[in-house]
């Protein structure tokens, strides 16, 4: 068990410890995560019977998430740099694999959420106002191939 866990079972984690990691390697701090989903299709099989109709409720095929992330908007155009990969055409060089860290609260692992194939959709800067006290943020979609928990 990692050091720094709740001391009891029941103790609830903390949202608030997460990474980002590309390629291996950690990058710019998030202030929000979302879209850490596992989800099938459910495929429906009506038969009449002499009993009825029975509906049979059988797996389709998995949908993989599309991952979101905010963060306060600064200067690296590393997201940016992504993104246009996928707009110039160059698909190869913008699928990249991926993981969502979520971490004790000494900063140790503790779950890992691996993702493949994962490109930027979609990158949104929040609105530009003058005489505006508020930071400036920026949104990142992430769509993916798969995701699974490694741990």
């Amino acid at each position: 068990m990692a050091k720094g866990l709740p001391n009891l079972p029941t103790d609830a984690l903390v949202a608030q410890h997460f990474a980002i990691e590309i390629g291996s390697v950690e990058i710019a701090q998030f202030s929000e995560v979302s879209g850490i989903t596992s989800e099938m299709d459910v495929v429906e099989l009506k038969e009449n019977t002499p009993n009825g109709l029975v509906i049979h409720k059988l797996p389709g095929a998995p949908k993989p998430p599309t991952i979101t992330l905010k963060r306060a908007k600064n200067s690296s155009k590393d997201l940016w740099e992504w993104h246009k990969a996928m707009l110039d055409g160059h698909v190869g060089d913008a699928r990249k694999e991926g993981s969502v860290v979520l971490k004790d609260f000494e900063g140790g692992e503790i779950a890992r959420y691996n993702f493949f194939g994962a490109w930027v959709s979609k990158l949104t800067t929040s609105t530009l106002k003058s005489g505006s006290n508020e930071v400036l943020m920026e949104e990142c979609t992430i769509v993916c191939e798969q995701m699974e928990r490694v741990s």
